[in-house]
């Protein structure tokens, strides 16, 4: 900052100002920071002495016509305000500085914005230009001041108005982080939201943004009529009519559960829509509702309807129809399904039978599962208790997957999974004879993965053995460690320490340039964990979950670089020694 009154409490002498004429530029330590001071054409000026970007020493760079040139990257910033030509590289903290009787003097406190307001419109930068540094800085920021609501909003409106595609991976992960915070530890938890953002602002890189059609103007309150109407222009992939419904649903007040039950109906209109991307994108949207509030529910619920109404309906592919017609014997299951849910009316509260149904919907033959799950239903077993059951079943896939098996097919399993969790979550948030169909979809899923556990992979028997966070990381270190890992979190599931194996497998996930799969099987996995914890069942998905991860580990682990970069310089660590 360019030189001005220094009040005389806080000041601290510089040099002489003929000295710096001299110089040049002087490097000072006052209050726990290294300031560089720069003289150019008779004004003194002073700014933090690391570069925003990577922490080089600015001292070392070149002064011409005001600006200030960091040599590493080749940043450049207004010596009088501290602000950078560069976006990638931040704006530089800055600090008065005065001349008086020929002594320059620093008041070393940083010129600053609010804090809060300060950090909102750097994570509005970071976004925009998709700039990493910025995120992780940012994040950090507001990480500190309680703010991660600010942080989540923000996201998902940049994230829906900038992508005319619709929700997006990155979406998706930024609320699966969401939902995992209060289980990782504490240092893990800024990072945690650092991963979903970098995602959100890729997803929207180079991407036109979204123009929002307005709802109709109706008299029209019936929830029935809007879920009819909403269904059959998902069905014939009319994406305008079913956007002006959508939020004419909303505008005019329908409570969440009945929108819910309007998308959550449409997704299930069709077998395992989109791969099971549709059903999943659509509870991810509503959990991310339940953070940021259902005031925004008219910008966020539509961005669903572009992936819903150009996804792949898999009755019309050949795995569903042959060599067994899986759609028809789903469409037999769903003429009576109705009747069987009101007679059983879900009267079995007490029902228990999770892992005997998923040995089934695992081992046995397609006509022979739907009819025992038809019954279990007609009997009275709760809805969502056989939901919980069949992505049990699904979770034991990648326990049991060989590795003998072509490494894609991880993601075969994957999918059944996070399917199966989402049809679970859904049921919870706003049950339906309708979503009901997507409980007998899943299981049919789990059904045409059989392949995939031949050779079935034994669970890991567990021992006495002491396991240490450290044993497993160790483990993660090594390519395709996918066995060890699972033996060794059985052992510390054995010893009784769950929570502490669900918040290493969250350091081992964050610490990694980790991809949407890995993000989605975590969050799935401690949902579906958190309901069956001290169970046998409970410690099969953890090991389910730690065997996929482990196979998608190691990677270059850049993005945790990035961030501990921008922790550090938060911190006012000096990153390359330096500075004097």
């Amino acid at each position: 900052m360019a030189t001005t009154e220094v009040k005389r409490d806080a000041r601290v002498k510089v040099c002489p100002l003929e000295e710096l004429e001299r110089d040049r530029v002087k490097v000072v330590s006052a209050e726990g920071r290294i300031v560089a001071v720069f003289i150019d054409r008779g004004e003194a000026y002073a700014v933090d002495n690391r570069c925003p970007h990577m922490g080089f020493p600015l001292h070392r760079g070149t002064v011409r016509d005001g600006i200030l040139t960091c040599h590493w990257h080749h940043a450049k910033f207004d010596l009088a305000g501290g602000c950078t030509f560069d976006p990638f590289a931040d704006d530089v903290t800055s600090f008065y500085v005065e001349v008086r009787d020929g002594t320059v003097w620093l008041d070393p406190r940083p010129i600053e914005e609010e804090r809060r307001t300060h950090w909102l419109r750097k994570l509005d930068e970071g976004l925009e230009h998709n700039i990493r540094l910025v995120l992780a800085k940012s994040v950090i920021g507001l990480d500190e001041l309680g703010e991660t609501t600010d942080v989540l909003r923000k996201a998902a409106l940049f994230g829906v108005r900038n992508r005319a595609s619709g929700w997006s991976t990155g979406l998706s992960i930024i609320t699966a982080m969401a939902n995992v915070l209060p289980f990782l530890d504490e240092g893990d938890r800024p990072l945690a939201l650092y991963h979903g953002l970098v995602h959100v602002a890729r997803s929207t890189a180079n991407q036109p943004p979204n123009f929002d059609l307005e709802p109709l103007e109706t008299s029209e309150t019936r929830p029935e009529r809007y879920v009819d109407w909403f269904r059959r222009f998902i069905e014939v992939r009319a994406a305008d009519a079913a956007e002006r419904t959508l939020r004419t649903a909303i505008r005019i007040g329908l409570a969440p559960e009945a929108v819910a039950d309007m998308i959550f109906a449409a997704c299930t209109d069709h077998l395992f829509l989109d791969v099971g991307h549709s059903l999943d994108f659509a509870n991810k949207a509503f959990e991310l509702l339940d953070s940021t509030g259902w005031e925004h529910a008219e910008e966020v619920l539509p961005s669903l309807i572009p992936n819903m109404v150009r996804a792949q309906r898999m009755e019309e592919t050949s795995s569903w129809r042959h060599p067994v017609d899986l759609a028809t014997l789903l469409d037999e299951v769903y003429e009576e399904l109705d009747a069987v849910i009101d007679e059983g009316g879900g009267k079995l509260t007490d029902w228990d039978g999770h892992e005997e149904l998923a040995q089934t919907i695992l081992d046995s033959e397609p006509r022979e599962t739907l009819t025992a799950m038809r019954e279990l239903v007609r009997r009275g077993a709760p809805l969502t208790e056989l939901s919980a059951a069949v992505a049990y079943a699904a979770a034991r896939r990648p326990v049991h997957f060989h590795v003998s098996n072509e490494f894609a097919d991880w993601d075969t399993i994957h999918h059944t999974f996070t399917y199966a969790n989402a049809v679970d979550q859904a049921m919870r948030r706003a049950p339906s004879k309708l979503l009901a169909r997507g409980i007998f979809d899943g299981a049919m899923s789990v059904y045409l993965e059989r392949f995939l556990n031949v050779p079935k992979q034994p669970i890991s028997t567990p021992s006495d053995r002491i396991v240490r966070r450290e044993d497993v990381l160790v483990a993660f270190d090594g390519q395709g460690r996918v066995d060890e890992t699972a033996q060794l979190v059985a052992d510390a599931l054995a010893a009784g320490n769950r929570e502490d194996v669900v918040r290493t497998l969250g350091h081992a996930l964050l610490r990694e340039d980790s991809g949407f799969h890995q993000f989605q099987i975590y969050e799935a996995g401690l949902k579906q964990y958190r309901q069956f914890a001290g169970r046998p069942a409970g410690d099969h998905i953890l090991i389910g979950v730690a065997r996929f991860l482990t196979a998608h580990s190691p990677t270059v682990r850049a993005t945790g670089q990035t961030f501990d970069i921008a922790a550090r310089l938060h911190r006012g660590e000096s990153l390359h020694g330096e500075d004097d």
